[in-house]
């Protein structure tokens, strides 16, 4: 797998920074070339050419549609990440959903 940069958007980056560190340990055991972040959504537009994959935080869903029309014309790939991901701070299952978005699954 070549390398992906991932950001994972919500309010502050506090519960997506829990959520972008249970990821990183799980590609880690997979072995995988990811880098994953979390940010804030005031501060997206700074990292958009820095990113491959931008997942949402089902709390800004009222920001998606806002954040594709900017993401997509660079190539990024944008998803919302599922509530039951988000609100279990479930790692394996976000990195299953990077990976699918990816195209390189194993």
């Amino acid at each position: 797998m070549k390398s992906y940069d991932v950001m994972l958007c919500c309010g502050a980056g506090f519960s997506s920074g829990f959520l972008a560190q249970k990821a990183r340990k799980a590609a880690k055991k997979r072995k995988l070339n990811l880098n994953i972040e979390a940010r804030s959504e005031s501060v997206i537009t700074e990292y958009l050419d820095q990113i491959n994959i931008l997942l949402i935080g089902p709390h800004y869903k009222s920001a998606f549609d806002h954040l594709k029309t900017l993401c997509e014309p660079r190539g990024i790939k944008v998803e919302m990440i599922p509530a039951s991901t988000y609100s279990n701070i479930d790692g394996e299952a976000l990195l299953d959903q990077i990976v699918r978005l990816t195209g390189e699954e194993n």
